[in-house]
């Protein structure tokens, strides 16, 4: 296992010809390096707003600043876009990353398009937009800008405690319904944590990122992803009893998702952390799945199905009432207040 890296096992890209696999052939062989370094490229980009017509999702619009996420979270349902790259949704998904070049001046073109419809705006649907290397390289924080000169409302999902950085333009935009942020709470175990999502802000850091955000008058929700059976399930009630408690309004949750590599990532991950309950956590993510390891049908692929399903349901909404936590994933904002952006932010340099 690699220092501060969630994955355990980099596997091929699916859509490679060529695949290797490393035998011992008895000859001195280096030792195998404690850490993998983070690489950082600029991925030019001809638009960065991503639409979608998903019936499990709330916005149709999105934004996703970089490609990759050195949070490492093991079981992230992300992970498998890094194939399309020629890449591992293993190790590669988090320490080989890509950063939307020339953000802001692509989105100041999109937007200033004849007959361009505001809809709500999605930052970090894929990717967390405050992940450690944000913090250099400010990307999301350019965009945010754009949005704010335009009056465009955006949503923002992120376990990175690093948003309490842009308070200043949130707490403007908040005044205008512009914006509203979901923090995403997985464990309240900060060794579970280092485990599962190695590079994430810890569990106090991002309660304190909810309650920096509800004291600046943004709309700050909680967003308990994802669940994983016989693992966290257990905490749902104290991680919506923290997150009320922080100044969250609204909750929702997601269990566990595990599509194309991520199944036999997270498998091996289990094995290695949790080997005597490895077979435990898999039985009941069946249960939750119609006994398969991932189930992409709209309508239960973000909920599961089944009984066991059906029960965290009712957990979840006994809780959330209890708390006065509305049960929902985000709020309502403003889109009536858009304004193109004025000609001279459109121009963009030739170089």
């Amino acid at each position: 296992m690699l220092k501060g890296r969630g994955a355990v096992s980099s596997p091929p890209a699916r859509y490679e010809r060529h695949h290797g696999e490393a035998i011992d052939d008895g000859w001195y062989t280096e030792p195998a390096p404690d850490s993998v370094a983070t690489s950082v490229q600029p991925e030019p980009a001809r638009t960065v707003i991503s639409r979608n017509d998903s019936p499990d999702i709330g916005f149709s619009q999105s934004i996703n600043p970089y490609r990759g996420c050195e949070h490492g979270c093991v079981y992230c349902y992300a992970r498998p876009t890094h194939a399309w790259l020629g890449l591992s949704p293993g190790l590669d998904f988090e320490t080989r990353l890509f950063f939307k070049a020339r953000a802001a001046e692509r989105l100041r073109h999109e937007l200033g398009k004849p007959g361009y419809v505001p809809r709500l705006i999605m930052l970090g649907a894929n990717t967390d937009p405050y992940q450690p290397v944000e913090k250099r390289l400010k990307v999301t924080r350019s965009i945010l800008e754009v949005l704010q000169n335009c009056r465009h409302p955006v949503s923002i999902v992120t376990k990175g405690a690093l948003i309490e950085r842009d308070l200043d333009i949130l707490s403007s935009m908040a005044r205008e319904r512009l914006v509203s942020v979901m923090v995403s709470l997985t464990t309240l175990d900060p060794d579970l944590k280092r485990r599962l999502e190695p590079l994430t802000a810890s569990p106090l850091a991002r309660l304190g990122a909810i309650r920096r955000l509800a004291d600046a008058g943004v709309p700050v929700g909680t967003l308990v992803a994802p669940v994983i059976p016989a693992l966290t399930d257990h905490e749902l009630e104290r991680l919506l009893e923290a997150a009320a408690r922080s100044g969250a309004r609204c909750a929702g949750y997601v269990v566990l998702r595990l599509p194309l590599e991520v199944r036999d990532l997270f498998r091996d991950w289990l094995l290695a952390h949790f080997p005597d309950r490895a077979r435990h956590v898999m039985a009941r993510v069946h249960s939750m799945r119609d006994g398969r390891d991932n189930d992409p049908r709209f309508g239960s692929r973000m909920t599961g199905s089944g009984v066991d399903a059906a029960l965290l349901k009712q957990r979840f909404e006994v809780a959330a009432r209890r708390l006065g936590l509305e049960s929902r994933m985000g709020f309502t904002l403003d889109t009536t207040r858009f304004r193109p952006p004025r000609d001279s932010d459109l121009q963009i340099p030739l170089l």
